[in-house]
């Protein structure tokens, strides 16, 4: 099971007091954040938690599933996420 955007604005408004409205713009706002910084080719990191960085993906060769024929992937960026310590720590249960 996931949890889905309204499920966590709505864990957010219950652990912080904040309304689940102001939780949703304070979610929003991190989004935003987030976008701007990658389009502007900064990185962002927030410790504990994660980081956020924009990176290079070079040409490549790949092929079409359909037919096996060889196609040419252009080069281009991605968002590279890493997750901080606290993370790490979850996940290992």
């Amino acid at each position: 099971m996931s949890l889905t955007r309204t499920d966590v604005v709505a864990q957010i408004a219950e652990r912080s007091g904040l309304s689940k409205a102001q939780a949703d713009a304070a979610l929003a706002s991190l989004q935003a954040v987030l976008v701007d910084a990658l389009r502007a080719g900064e990185a962002v990191r927030i410790t504990g938690l994660l980081g956020v960085e924009r990176a290079e993906r070079a040409a490549r060769t790949g092929r079409n599933p359909r037919t096996g024929e060889p196609l040419e992937i252009p080069a281009g960026h991605v968002a590279r996420v890493t997750a901080g310590q606290a993370l790490k720590d979850a996940a290992k249960g």
